[in-house]
């Protein structure tokens, strides 16, 4: 296991033992606290515990090398983790949105606002924590998945900010003439973390989507690629049909280079391992395949009657 997978790891793991600490207090916070925003909080932190758990296998399978069955490797199996969180994120939204217009309906008083007010103090400071760690070890990475990780463990933090806030009002407003606003903050507070929890979990499951479809790789490493090529163009005669593709936090580079037809097998090969190793060392992450198409001697120089250039190459 190289660094960057061994970073990707301590990731899954730290979400992980984070997760179970946040679902231990949030349930007991749960039976205490009579209150459709703890509710929502704790339902939010079991599918993080899940997806914890899912993160942590998967991420052990995107390590895997290439085999038969999976030619390109393992490394999709990230989107895949990544869909999925935004798609379980967007399904709680929607399902404690519509329990909360439905508390309007039938209004209930919040009990025990302060321990309800505690819980949601440690849920932020745990999140944002974790958030901190996952978004630093994301980068090192390069992985999108823990990348989607950091986003989830930094969205709770703010919604449990919000349901803080939510109990500070509700503890201003007891024993004065407003405290029968009290059972309508804690729905509205549900909405507005709904709310709050569907925008980024579309923006994460649309672009894990587009990832699965083999996008390209980002635009500076293609540029990369071209320059690592250009300092080998004394030995080619042209490239072509470059193509790039990304799998999780793994990058493949392919293209055709067009060899001079007098050069001798064995030289045309040393010099395509050494351009791919080339590209890939300017690449982090990355496989390089090059194929060789010998040239049909149809340039300019040739139809003009003059030597080829790469002969004594």
């Amino acid at each position: 296991m190289n660094l960057k997978e061994q970073y990707m790891m301590r990731a899954a793991l730290i979400s992980l033992w984070f997760n179970i600490v946040l679902f231990t207090f949030k349930f007991a916070a749960l039976i205490i606290v009579h209150s459709l925003a703890i509710a929502t909080d704790f339902a939010i932190t079991v599918v993080g515990l899940t997806v914890s758990i899912i993160l942590y296998k998967s991420l052990k399978l995107s390590n895997r090398p290439a085999d038969l069955a999976h030619n390109y490797g393992y490394g999709k199996v990230e989107h895949v983790c990544e869909a999925m969180e935004g798609i379980v994120l967007i399904g709680i939204a929607l399902i404690m949105s519509f329990q909360a217009t439905a508390t309007f309906f039938r209004p209930a008083h919040v009990t025990h606002p302060y321990v309800g007010l505690t819980s949601s103090i440690l849920s932020l400071s745990l999140n944002f924590i974790g958030a901190f760690f996952i978004f630093r070890l994301a980068e090192k990475s390069k992985s999108p998945a823990v990348k989607a990780e950091g986003v989830h463990y930094t969205l709770e933090g703010f919604i449990s900010t919000a349901i803080a806030c939510a109990f500070v009002i509700t503890i201003i407003l007891a024993g004065t003439p407003f405290a029968r606003l009290d059972p309508y903050i804690d729905p509205a507070v549900t909405i507005l973390v709904s709310i709050a929890i569907s925008i980024p979990s579309l923006k994460l499951m649309k672009q894990a989507f587009v990832n699965l479809l083999d996008v390209s790789i980002e635009e500076p490493s293609k540029m990369e690629a071209v320059v690592r090529l250009a300092q080998h163009a004394d030995y080619y005669c042209n490239f072509k049909d470059i193509k790039t593709r990304t799998a999780g936090h793994k990058k493949f580079v392919e293209m055709k280079l067009i060899m001079p037809k007098d050069m001798s097998f064995a030289k045309a090969h040393e010099v395509i391992k050494k351009i791919e190793s080339d590209i890939a060392e300017g690449i982090p992450e990355s496989e390089v395949t090059i194929s060789m198409i010998p040239c049909k001697k149809d340039c300019g120089l040739i139809e003009e009657g003059k030597p080829c250039p790469y002969i004594n190459k």
